[in-house]
């Protein structure tokens, strides 16, 4: 049973028809008083609210609602109902514990699609099946406890339309997450597009993730499909979100809203079926406190969080990860695939990984290629050249902190602070590399 809250008879008849028709049965009220009343007698799956009233035209009545029922009926997920114009309040609701927030007027499909996520994932874990097997990981390796928990999620969330924020350091594995959420979808015939927003300047925001029309601007000599459209049916993985100028924040957030996009040089709207994942190795939270972040968009991207912990935290996982890179690098250059000694092995457990994953994926690759005989010994590391920056001179009694500090400032000091270099070296971003040395209160020049 769903609750429709609303005012407006109208809107509460044409969701009820709507929801009717997917098979779920309704119960309407017209203000927040008989709403309590509905929330005091009985369990809802569901509850969809008007956040504004004719009573009150600050949003007070529904925020005031919003809080009740979330004392009544706490698991119960609320999807809030409000114009474009207050969407402010939306946002305040999503503070107070609302599962998410739909504009007027709305995408019958999106809202469907927000209805059936709500349900799902506020619903009981579904137990283990025989389908559990067929999960495909998309070469995701790790059996560290919190990996297991990751992916756990990664299942159960991964047949829903739930928007999801993918949270970790470069080099963790981020794209591979969002590969196997899109692979596991019932998305999944459909195209997977991915977007480094990072990359993309604002200026070229528009025509890259709306396209554009023959003669739009100088140099468009045809149309132009942009991601969104591309994306059309399937999942569009917008990394490095995090770097995102606030004006192209606020044409993202209206697409991911709505669904639907204008190509530069036309003046007709046009409709996507996308999911959105996006990912950042930025402190998303701290960015809206500074107001560098929207919070309205944080809350559009964010139903969902995962954080893939870095390599530091799964030490572990290591030996795994170097036997596949192992098997890998010598599968993919068809040579007879080397062993390891214990004593090289023991040395890449206890690096400090600044480049996480894909550092060690590197590293082990070219002492794959480099190592005499068929066996990596510690020694061939040290042909390594570039990833030669990562290695300390000591670890012994030294911080994981400590650690990554030495690692960038030795660094720093072979590549005469020229940042690119050493974070190339690093295996990790400019952007990364900036925010590690303001972190460890190092100096650089550019």
């Amino acid at each position: 049973m769903i609750l429709i809250v609303d005012d407006d008879k109208a809107i509460r008849q044409s969701l009820a028809l709507i929801l009717k028709r997917k098979g779920y049965e309704t119960l309407q009220a017209e203000n927040p008083q008989e709403a309590l009343s509905f929330l005091r007698e009985r369990k809802f799956q569901l509850v969809i609210m008007d956040m504004n009233y004719s009573l009150s035209t600050t949003g007070e009545e529904g925020i005031h609602l919003l809080r009740q029922t979330k004392i009544f009926q706490p698991e119960t997920p609320v999807i809030l109902i409000t114009a474009w114009g207050s969407i402010e309040l939306a946002v305040e609701g999503m503070r107070y514990g609302a599962f998410d927030f739909i504009t007027k007027p709305w995408n019958n499909l999106l809202l469907l699609q927000r209805i059936e996520t709500a349900i799902s994932l506020s619903s009981e874990p579904d137990k283990p099946n025989e389908d559990s097997s067929n999960f495909d990981r998309c070469g995701f390796i790790g059996k560290n406890p919190q990996i297991e928990d990751l992916m756990k999620t990664v299942e159960r969330i991964a047949r829903t339309n739930a928007p999801v924020l993918i949270l970790g350091e470069n080099g963790t594995g981020k794209e591979l997450i969002a590969n196997a959420i899109h692979r596991n979808s019932l998305r999944k015939d459909a195209p997977f597009v991915m977007v480094n927003l990072g990359g993309i300047s604002t200026s070229l925001f528009e025509s890259e993730m709306f396209g554009h029309s023959k003669g739009a601007f100088t140099g468009a000599v045809s149309e132009r499909k942009g991601r969104f459209e591309m994306a059309d049916k399937g999942t569009i993985f917008l990394d490095e979100i995090g770097d995102l100028s606030q004006d192209c924040q606020v044409k993202l957030l209206r697409v991911l809203q709505q669904h639907t996009f204008e190509r530069l040089g036309e003046n007709r709207a046009r409709k996507t079926d996308i999911r959105a994942i996006c990912a950042t190795n930025a402190d998303l939270t701290r960015m809206v406190k500074e107001h560098t972040f929207r919070e309205d968009l944080f809350y559009r991207i964010n139903l969902i969080t995962l954080r893939i912990p870095p390599l530091r935290e799964r030490r572990d996982d290591i030996p795994l990860l170097v036997r596949h890179f192992i098997e890998s690098a010598a599968s993919s250059h068809n040579i007879p695939q080397p062993e390891i000694s214990s004593e090289a092995m023991n040395y890449l457990v206890r690096l400090p990984y600044p480049g996480n994953v894909r550092q060690l994926k590197n590293m082990v690759e070219r002492a794959v290629l480099m190592c005499v005989g068929n066996r990596i010994e510690k020694s061939d590391f040290e042909f390594l050249g570039e990833e030669q920056a990562t290695i300390p001179a000591s670890v012994s009694g030294a911080t994981l902190e400590d650690l990554e500090k030495t690692a960038i400032t030795e660094a720093l000091q072979k590549y005469d602070g020229n940042l690119s270099k050493v974070a190339t070296a690093l295996g990790i971003t400019r952007q990364s590399l900036y925010r590690k040395i303001e972190k460890h209160g190092l100096g650089a020049d550019s």
